[in-house]
This record gives C-alpha cells, structure tokens and sequence, in this order.
C-alpha cells in the first residue's frame, strides 16, 4: 500500500487540450496519492462532462489546483520540477527524484510551451522510445513518470 506522505509527489499539466486524458490523470493521481496542478488555458471546460467519466468519483480524493497561468503558478511553488518532453536528452531513468518533486507535462497537440521550459530548463527528462513514434499519451508518460518516481523512493 502506498502512503502519499512518503512522497508528495504532484503532477502538473500545462495547457492541457484532451478532457480524457485529464480525468484519465485525476484517476491517476487518486489511486498514486499525488497532487494534480492544471495549468490554463486549458483546452476545455472544466466541468466537461468528458473530464468527469474519465475520472469518475477519484476527483474528490485528489487534490487539483487550477492556476490562472504560467506566472500564477510559478508564484505558487518553491518545488524542484521535472519536465518530461520527447526532445530532452536527460534519461528518465537517470533522474534522483525526491519528496515533494513535481512532473510536468505539456499540452497534447504542442507540448511545453517554451515560457515554462525557460524556467527549468536545467530539469529536462524524456522517456526512453524507439526511433519512429513521436511520443507516448500525455496520460501514459504521466503514469510511467509517476511511478517511476514512486518506485524509486520506496523503501
């Protein structure tokens, strides 16, 4: 059994386009024990009935924060970040991750928006593929990423 105190790990999504894959992610964060920020502009409505199916009942366990913008959210964190994109060249697998670490991901159709990887440049990690496909769902490089941290800090 996993206990969230022991990582306080949170995803966050940067302009998210994709309602399912957003609940797909709230589903993600209830049964991983993480916190979820969305970033806006989101690229739906927040009460679509697509983000509720996808999640379910799992969004009252979860802890999301929505933030109005990318400079609203950086006012809000002092958390070390990672930022997964397909074009890094740091290995997911050769990241240390710790207690209160943030995941971030971009938007389906674009990705991270350069204002956000200017401030954390320096916290660039991809996800190991093979050449050809260009990248993994948003909500399946977010369960690897999870996990992968989880995995890593469990005693």
């Amino acid at each position: 059994m996993l206990k969230k105190e022991l990582y306080n790990l949170s995803l966050v999504l940067v302009w998210p386009d994709i309602p399912q894959n957003a609940g797909n992610i709230i589903r993600l964060c209830a049964v991983a024990g993480a916190g979820l920020h969305l970033i806006k502009p989101l690229g739906f409505v927040w009460s679509n009935r697509h983000v509720r199916r996808a999640s379910m009942d799992y969004i009252a366990r979860v802890d999301v924060q929505l933030h109005a913008d990318i400079p609203a959210y950086q006012r809000s964190t002092q958390a070390r970040h990672w930022l997964f994109s397909a074009n890094a060249e740091r290995n997911l697998f050769d990241v240390h991750f710790a207690p209160g670490d943030r995941l971030v991901f971009g938007s389906e159709t674009s990705g991270l928006p350069a204002e956000f990887v200017s401030l954390f440049s320096d916290s660039l990690v991809q996800i190991p593929m093979v050449d050809g496909p260009r990248c993994l769902n948003v909500s399946s490089a977010a369960a690897i990423g999870l996990y992968t941290a989880i995995r890593q800090m469990t005693p």
